[in-house]
């Protein structure tokens, strides 16, 4: 029995403890729910937060998706361009319709900074001076005017590629600096400014009649009142990462590249691919024999505007090429062409907006016999400059009054050959006395290092005829290309104006790529740069650029040769001669899907570098070659909102902190007394046997 009896109290003891260890762990359990409820919770709002926010973001944000921005742009000296601060600047809407509108902002207004949203016949130099001097000025957005200004409006120098071309203090000196012919009169220099605020250029209608709808609607001064709060405000991202000069930012990338693992890149070279051919064919492994001679043809593909990959260059570009490509089909369909005892080289420039890089490179490399051509080579040069003939069916043929000294005969021979060539075209060429200038042309590059005989045709005698020369207006409907609606794209496509025969190059470099032509003519794996709409003509630094991609295959398109070869041997035939390219063909007729008939292009068509001989030579501070360079950036992009006064902005963070403090004490005194507020009651009435 006393066995029993003990047996029974240690029962009892063991009972106990179980219970109290049970009751132990069943606070710290629900404890460990407490704290895993917690940060279960927290986890979920971390995991649910993106979401959640974006949401929010969508109810509080309009977005704009249709925007344009004006970045930095740099060369050996200065920086050039816009940026907003790293978070962005935010400011409130105001609308500049008139002149008078503008004074709100620079010192009536009592909600400063402003961003200004300004119709395109006001974005002047003039009215970007006012505001660039004002600090109550955060942004400016621009309306596209339509129809386009009436008095032009281009935002380039009026002397284009000043100091870059071939007249200097040593050559020419009284031409130097556009001293006789001042080239783009319009030109206001908006370009080469640096603006220490963000600008945007609004491209959709639809998007700038919201702003101006949520600027009448919150902030339009109503019976000489002042406005209240809530107010229509505007965001713009467009921080910059390179300041100073290209020499800065090169170096800075240079000594990251040198020192660090993962180096970070602040600013790019302007760079891109150049476009060349030739008549017949030239082994690219060698170069020519001193003893053949080429006549160089040439255009540029590029222009720019104030604003970052808008670059429509219709007149400045466009027509020059386009008509250069129909030239050259002409030579190669011509009979008997390849007995001529002259080689022609069709060459397009990339870059020449930016101090000629496409032809300073090209004219560098044949100086270092690292081009197949050499300078010795080029028998004579003949350029396309603008030559959109919109106002007259006149050109004027510009030679270099300080090389006729020595090469008057052979300059003369030239102008005699083109006057005879367009007689009963209905084009008129006319030449120009020796006492002026070439204007800004490639062909300037290739004299700096050689005198050659060359004439540059172009529509106008001095100053340029076109008033939007590198701007965002230079588009088809400067060059009056113009199609009745309504009408299919494949319509357009063969359409014929009342004023000219527009070709589909045209169409497809200035209205739409994305046509059945484009897309039978390139590689399978390039179909994703066709577009329903132009191609920019900005050189940008990717490369090569869609415009190149465009201009090299409708080139081998139309000088090219179709082969039998089969995929495979397309390939990987030679290249010494030939290029080969494997392109998509045009639709299957006989198919039910979308299956093409693909075939192999032969032709004499090849890219080489369009990047200054600067960077190759590291020496980023040359006054001799281009050294612009792009900055980089995080994001580009605006929005719309309202903003709330001030006050209500201090009251809402101080209730929020209040808030945010509450739950932290709360929850501190919740996990404290866990073991109190989550324990479950023992159960007294438990019996050992």
């Amino acid at each position: 029995m006393l066995k029993r009896g003990k047996e029974a109290e240690a029962a009892g003891k063991m009972a106990a403890i179980e219970e109290e260890e049970m009751g132990s762990s069943c606070s710290w359990r629900m404890r460990g729910v407490t704290e895993l409820l917690l940060r279960g919770l927290l986890l979920c709002a971390l995991a649910a937060g993106s979401g959640w926010c974006n949401s929010v973001e969508r109810k509080i944000y309009i977005p704009l998706n249709r925007t344009a921005t004006c970045v930095r742009l740099m060369n050996a000296t200065h920086q050039i361009g816009c940026q907003s601060s790293m978070n962005g600047d935010t400011g409130v809407i105001h609308v500049v319709e008139k002149q008078g509108d503008v004074q709100w902002v620079l010192s009536d207004g009592p909600h400063p900074p402003y961003i200004v949203l300004l119709d395109g016949e006001l974005f002047t130099r003039g009215m970007m001076d006012q505001l660039k001097g004002s600090s109550r000025i955060s942004g400016v957005a621009v309306a596209i005017a339509k129809p386009s200004p009436v008095k032009g409006f281009s935002p380039g120098s009026r002397c284009p590629n000043d100091g870059f071309g071939v007249y200097t203090s040593r050559y020419g000196p009284e031409f130097a600096h556009c001293n006789n012919t001042e080239w783009n009169p319009l030109g206001n220099g908006l370009f080469y400014e640096d603006f220490s605020f963000p600008i945007f250029l609004l491209q959709d209608e639809n998007e700038t009649q919201v702003i101006k709808q949520c600027y009448q609607n919150y902030n339009l001064p109503r019976n000489g009142s002042v406005p209240q709060y809530p107010l229509c405000a505007m965001q713009l991202f467009s921080h910059m990462h390179a300041v100073t000069s290209t020499v800065t930012c090169m170096r800075r990338t240079s000594l990251q590249s040198t020192f660090s693992i993962n180096p970070e890149i602040i600013c790019d070279p302007l760079s891109d691919y150049n476009v060349w051919s030739t008549l017949k064919p030239i082994n690219v492994s060698t170069t020519l024999n001193s003893t053949e001679k080429v006549i160089m043809v040439a255009t540029r593909i590029d222009s720019h505007s104030m604003f970052w990959n808008v670059a429509p260059g219709a007149e400045s570009a466009v027509a020059s090429f386009v008509t250069h490509l129909a030239a050259a089909e002409a030579i190669h369909k011509a009979p008997d062409v390849q007995t001529l005892p002259k080689n022609i080289m069709f060459t397009f420039f990339q870059g020449e907006s930016f101090d000629y890089i496409g032809s300073s490179r090209m004219a560098f490399d044949m100086q270092k016999n690292n081009f197949p051509i050499r300078l010795e080579n080029i028998d004579s040069f003949l350029e396309l400059g603008q030559i959109a003939l919109t106002n007259s069916s006149v050109l004027w043929m510009h030679t270099d009054p300080v090389s006729q000294t020595n090469l008057s005969v052979e300059i003369g021979n030239m102008v005699a050959a083109l006057q005879n060539g367009t007689s009963g075209t209905g084009v008129e060429v006319r030449e120009i006395g020796s006492t002026q200038a070439l204007p800004p042309s490639s062909f300037q590059r290739f004299l700096r290092l050689k005198e050659i005989p060359g004439v540059v045709l172009a529509d106008h005698k001095a100053s340029f005829q076109n008033k939007y020369y590198q701007s965002i207006y230079d588009t088809a409907e400067n060059i009056l290309l113009k199609y009745p609606q309504p009408m299919s794209p494949e319509e357009a496509l063969d359409y014929v104006t009342e004023t000219a025969e527009v070709t589909r190059m045209l169409y497809g470099f200035l209205v739409r790529t994305n046509n059945s032509w484009f897309q039978s003519i390139i590689k399978p794996d390039l179909k994703g740069i066709l577009e329903n709409e132009p191609p920019p003509y900005y050189i940008a630094v990717s490369k090569p650029v869609n415009a190149t991609y465009l201009v090299h295959y409708v080139l081998a398109n139309l000088t090219g040769t179709v082969t039998n070869l089969t995929k495979e041997q397309c390939l990987n035939a030679d290249g010494d001669l030939y290029e080969y390219a494997w392109v998509q063909g045009p639709q299957d007729p006989n198919s039910t899907t979308s299956s093409r008939l693909p075939f192999c292009v032969r032709s004499t068509v090849r890219l080489t570098s369009a990047s200054s001989p600067a960077f190759e030579l590291q020496e980023w501070g040359s006054t001799q070659y281009s050294t612009w360079t792009e900055s980089r950036w995080k994001e580009l992009h605006a929005r719309i909102f309202l903003v709330a006064s001030r006050q209500l902005e201090i009251i809402t963070l101080i209730v929020g902190i209040l808030i945010l403090i509450i739950s932290f004490v709360a929850t501190y005194f919740i996990n404290a007394k866990a073991d109190v507020l989550f324990t479950t009651p023992r159960d007294s009435g438990a019996v050992a046997y």
